[in-house]
């Protein structure tokens, strides 16, 4: 969060809450072993763009909504910025910027209209949101009532410091949600499980992300996997974007709000940096899987969080935020 923040006061009037808009943050980390779920953003980059955006520290609480966002109206002055799915967010019926900051005015009405990409968005507050914190963290796990899902009628509550209205990324650094993508994953476990047809079905056919897509996991429509000795192991801890593969050889992407242990094979697990494009995949989406080594996928993460601290400087005074190709990259006005 911000340093020397001012008094909680009110910031929305939820008139309408959408189809799930929760609060959430980096997640609770450090209580899987007592069997408390992580949660946390699904799509963590987008999450922690909005944040700098505002000049919020990375793992400050946002709203994460999904699909359908909520009617709100503005109750004080705050600087916002809204990343990730492109719910078409408007203001005072007027289409309002993405991967930017906005200042919002006291009485403005934000909206959102129908889905143009991808599933998730969030948005940020200068200064963070108000929400209970339990074992460190803001993050809502709905199923266990910890943390705060948006509902008619209430009041969100935070601290509104004035932030810098404008400050946003090029059109070129910000991430497209496509339909169809390609998931860069690292062997899992429990390979020798699964036979050489059941490996070649899993890397070199397309998978479907059926209707059963949740904060949880997604579960994909596959050509089978098959086992060589059954799907059942002994329960070992869940990574985010680990994939398991029950008996009926369908493949689970454990997302967010995963079980802390779980008792099937894992056959791989998709790498930090394209869990977005898992989280952001409507049902219907297609993927195909590609294996990476460990030394690669570090390499990609180290490249993403270089770029976020490159958006951190610039927020903070910089004049520029450098791209992925290492050239200065100027923001968006």
């Amino acid at each position: 969060m911000l340093e020397n923040k001012a008094e909680q006061q009110p910031l929305f009037k939820v008139i309408k809450p959408g189809l799930l808009t929760t609060i959430q943050d980096l997640g609770r980390t450090g209580f899987q072993k007592y069997g408390v779920v992580v949660s946390g953003a699904m799509d963590p980059f987008a999450l922690q763009t909005a944040n700098l955006l505002v000049g919020n520290r990375r793992d400050e609480a946002c709203l994460e909504i999904t699909m359908m966002g909520p009617e709100l109206v503005v109750l004080s002055e705050a600087t916002i910025a809204i990343c990730g799915a492109d719910l078409s967010p408007m203001i005072n019926g007027k289409a309002a910027p993405m991967w930017k900051s906005i200042q919002l005015k006291k009485d403005d009405y934000v909206t959102f209209g129908a889905p143009q990409s991808g599933v998730r968005t969030y948005l940020s507050v200068s200064g963070g949101f108000d929400s209970p914190v339990v074992m460190g963290s803001k993050s809502t796990y709905q199923k266990a009532g910890i943390g705060k899902h948006v509902e008619k009628k209430d009041t969100i509550f935070g601290y509104a410091v004035n932030g810098k209205a404008g400050v946003g990324l090029m059109h070129t650094e910000i991430p497209r949600y496509r339909k169809e993508v390609e998931l860069r994953v690292v062997k899992g476990p429990h390979m020798e499980r699964f036979t050489k047809e059941g490996i070649d079905n899993f890397f070199n056919n397309v998978h479907l992300v059926s209707p059963q897509a949740d904060r949880m996991g997604y579960r994909l429509k596959s050509k089978a996997i098959a086992h060589k000795n059954g799907a059942d192991i002994w329960s070992d801890a869940i990574p985010f974007g680990g994939v398991q593969v029950p008996v009926n050889g369908q493949p689970i992407i454990l997302m967010a709000d995963r079980q802390t242990t779980g008792g099937y094979t894992r056959i791989a697990t998709v790498i930090s940096v394209d869990l977005s494009k898992v989280a952001q995949l409507v049902p219907g989406g297609k993927i195909c899987f590609r294996e990476v080594d460990v030394e690669e996928a570090q390499k990609l993460y180290r490249e993403r969080e270089q770029f976020l601290l490159q958006i951190k400087y610039f927020c903070r005074g910089d004049s520029s935020v450098k791209g992925k190709n290492g050239y200065s990259k100027r923001r968006v006005d």
